[in-house]
């Protein structure tokens, strides 16, 4: 029984494969060993395929019509191959990338995770490790090729919320842009604020923790005295006392107001709210942008005296 059971000898790559070029050529003819470790077929197109002044190892296709670039690297993973290997893959319009090294880096494989992240859904990237074996002393050597890196349905969605999050922010900047350009040709108030990845921006109101917001998302634009001096008790007692000028704010701001305590907050705030506006609607910038710039003019002027009379 012993005779059946033997160890498993690593085998240096070199000695089966002189160099890449002769490794390229024997994948080239035995692409069924590759094609074991990855799940999926792939044909052989080309060696060494022309990609303007550089030549690509392997360029093929999958099963489903896929164009495929293997890059091939008997020697631990570096910036080099890495490079060609995003290079072959864009110029040659490529949907799956393959890297064959013996040793990847940890730098590298955390590359090739980011790659299939950011990348579209019809484009993958693989990291394969490859390594010689041999059964006990006398049996020939083989390779054995292990998936480091490759793409996940988990990366994928990972990529697709970054780039979401990413569209959010861009989108937001440019919208504070061209509304703060609006309001300072109108009035002052915001002439010292630049424009945010956030979805508020706010200026003080002449006394610490009463700050007046502007606030943007996919349901509504709002504009709030928002209160925050600090510790709830400190918080409640200033909305308590502003409350008491209730009907004169509204009478100044010419309309009633939303006064929110917040009992479950630490901060409390008085609002105006237009619904059923989306920031991702561009279609709806221009009412957002009315309603923002006049409702914040008109409680600027209703609040900054009340604020100033409450003893707090």
């Amino acid at each position: 029984m012993s005779n059946l059971i033997q160890k498993i000898k690593r085998v240096p790559l070199r000695e089966l494969w002189v160099g890449e070029t002769k490794f390229t050529r024997w994948l080239e003819e035995n692409i069924d060993f590759l094609n074991d470790a990855i799940g999926f077929d792939i044909s052989i197109e080309s060696r060494e395929e022309k990609v303007g002044p550089f030549k690509v190892d392997l360029y093929g296709e999958d099963n489903f019509g896929n164009k495929v670039v293997i890059e091939n690297q008997l020697e631990k993973s570096d910036h080099g191959h890495l490079g060609q290997l995003i290079t072959y893959f864009t110029n040659l319009g490529a949907n799956i990338a393959i890297w064959i090294v013996k040793e990847p880096c940890e730098e590298h494989a955390k590359a090739i995770d980011w790659l299939n992240e950011v990348s579209p859904e019809d484009v993958s990237f693989y990291l394969i490790k490859l390594e010689a074996i041999r059964v006990g002393d006398k049996s020939p050597a083989g390779p054995l090729f292990t998936v480091i890196k490759r793409p996940t349905t988990e990366k994928k969605q990972i990529g697709s919320e970054r780039k979401e999050y990413a569209q959010r922010h861009i989108l937001r900047e440019r919208f504070w842009t061209q509304l703060l350009s609006g309001i300072n040709k109108r009035n002052s108030l915001f002439a010292n604020i630049s424009p945010s990845t956030d979805a508020w921006i706010g200026i003080g109101m002449g006394r610490g923790g009463f700050n007046l917001n502007l606030v943007i998302s996919r349901r509504y634009a709002r504009v709030e005295i928002y209160i925050n001096r600090g510790g709830v008790e400190e918080n409640k007692k200033a909305f308590d006392q502003l409350y008491k000028f209730r009907s004169e704010i509204e009478k100044k701001f010419g309309d009633r107001l939303a006064w929110e305590r917040m009992e479950d907050n630490v901060t409390s705030r008085i609002e105006r709210q237009l619904d059923g506006v989306n920031i991702n609607n561009e279609k709806d910038w221009s009412k957002m942008n009315e309603f923002l710039i006049n409702t914040a003019e008109r409680m600027h002027e209703a609040f900054k005296d009340p604020i100033r009379k409450i003893k707090v």
